[in-house]
């Protein structure tokens, strides 16, 4: 069993094709595991609408339920959804969601009760523990089931991050690709003074219209047309499971996560002035600048959600922000939320009586070259050519190697699970950009012929 939960068990979470990797006897298994691991009495399950969901949750409420733990049932939620009733209720949860991946694939998502994150480091490597060794044996008594719709009470909190009352008109389009954004955007929307536009709003877990990943460019061809056609002032992209959000400017032109997150930063520090936000350190240069021009205290981390999270637990801060789209708020358990990022963009583009472009336009001051991945045989090592190549500019080893030097930075990361490197560049010129691109991958390519996965 060990090889095949190797292929499932991620660094944050369960993830594999159904019934290939995922089977009802495993997820069973792993609801069980979650039960016996959690210590808790009371349990909370929700789903996304791909086909093998309903089939899945329920052997995720059987294994729970046979440890005598009880399971509170949200049936349809999206993942910011299960976070906010986890926090609520002050519960661990299971979402069951492959969030952008694929309609064969299925997965599952875990955090402790006020949805503090469950990753490898903090749990997971337990709960696989417990599924490859432990003895399921049924408890005494089996836990109950309960049904609860937690909809309402989260559009409700989700609303509490924008003043509805003094918003102008906006007129917005929204992809949410036949997944949970189905569910969750349109009664947030609804209490705007928001002309909506909904693209694929129908929960369908085949995605018959196109994969629900955003970040694939053709994915936002549709709506990217919708917003021209429509003369709408944002359009709004949403993956599966609604967790993360991406926002189109009125010229159907793409906004970056760092101009997002500098975009959100701006917001929160209305609310809260001098506080602390988060950035990981692949956000661009412009975010640290940004949190610092309006009063507040910027805090860089290392990639991912859950050193995100422990970071803003430890630091108090009012929000962090991802360059992958994921927005995290203190005054939402300090839990992901696609919906109120979204929420609080077009708070700070009703305020002001110009287009999201001309709002954005200050945070454009950089280039970047996303992210670069290359094959290569000995990760660390190539880490250490380029930290020697590149010795006379500044170097920390937050996350990977970072790089500074006055006009331009780069960070390398090893992948977790593939032989990867990780390529991140930021320049002040498009010229500079592709000269240092160039000379870095000249590196990570060169001597071990290393190439493009």
């Amino acid at each position: 069993m060990a090889s095949d939960l190797d292929r499932i068990f991620k660094a944050y979470d369960v993830r594999g094709v159904v019934p290939d990797d995922l089977n009802v006897d495993l997820v069973r298994r792993i609801g069980a595991a979650f039960a016996d691991w959690s210590g808790s009495p009371k349990i909370l399950l929700g789903r996304d609408c791909r086909l093998s969901s309903p089939e899945l949750a329920a052997a995720i409420a059987e294994g729970a339920t046979s440890r005598g733990v009880d399971v509170v049932d949200l049936g349809l939620a999206s993942t910011d959804l299960l976070y906010f009733a986890s926090g609520r209720l002050d519960l661990p949860g299971i979402m069951l969601t492959a969030s952008h991946n694929p309609k064969q694939y299925n997965g599952l998502k875990f955090c402790m009760p006020g949805a503090r994150p469950v990753g490898e480091d903090t749990g997971l490597r337990e709960i696989r523990s417990i599924v490859e060794h432990g003895e399921v044996v049924p408890a005494a008594t089996k836990g109950s089931i309960e049904l609860r719709d937690m909809l309402e009470d989260y559009v409700e909190h989700v609303l509490t991050f924008v003043d509805a009352k003094t918003m102008r008109p906006l007129t917005v389009v929204a992809d949410t690709a036949n997944g949970m954004g189905g569910l969750v955007v349109p009664p947030v929307i609804a209490r705007l003074p928001v002309t909506l536009h909904h693209l694929y709003s129908e929960l369908d877990g085949t995605f018959p219209n196109h994969p629900a990943d955003p970040l694939d460019p053709e994915n936002q061809r549709d709506l990217k047309a919708a917003v021209l056609e429509h003369g709408a002032d944002v359009g709004l992209a949403f993956d599966g499971d609604a967790d993360r959000v991406f926002l189109i400017d009125e010229h159907a032109q793409d906004v970056s996560g760092s101009l997002m997150t500098a975009l959100v930063a701006t917001a929160m520090l209305k609310r809260e002035p001098g506080a602390k936000v988060v950035h990981n350190l692949i956000c661009s240069w412009v975010v640290p600048e940004t949190i610092r021009e309006h009063g507040g205290e910027p805090v860089r981390t290392r990639v991912g959600h859950s050193f995100i999270k422990q970071v803003m637990a430890q630091t108090g801060a009012i929000f962090g922000g991802e360059h992958s789209g994921h927005y995290y708020f203190r005054d939402n358990y300090r839990a992901d939320s696609g919906l109120i990022a979204a929420v609080v963009a077009l708070g700070e583009l009703s305020d002001v009586d110009e287009p999201l472009s001309d709002l954005l336009a200050p945070f454009k001051k950089y280039v970047d070259s996303g992210e670069i991945n290359s094959r290569v045989a000995d990760q660390q090592a190539k880490i250490e050519e380029i930290a020697s190549a590149l010795a006379s500019g500044r170097q920390d080893r937050l996350d990977g190697l970072t790089v500074e030097f006055d006009d331009w930075w780069c960070n390398v990361r090893a992948s977790n699970t593939e032989p990867l490197l990780r390529l991140n560049v930021e320049a002040r010129t498009p010229e500079l950009l592709a000269d240092k691109t160039g000379e870095v991958l000249a590196i990570i390519r060169g001597t071990e012929g290393g190439e493009a996965p």
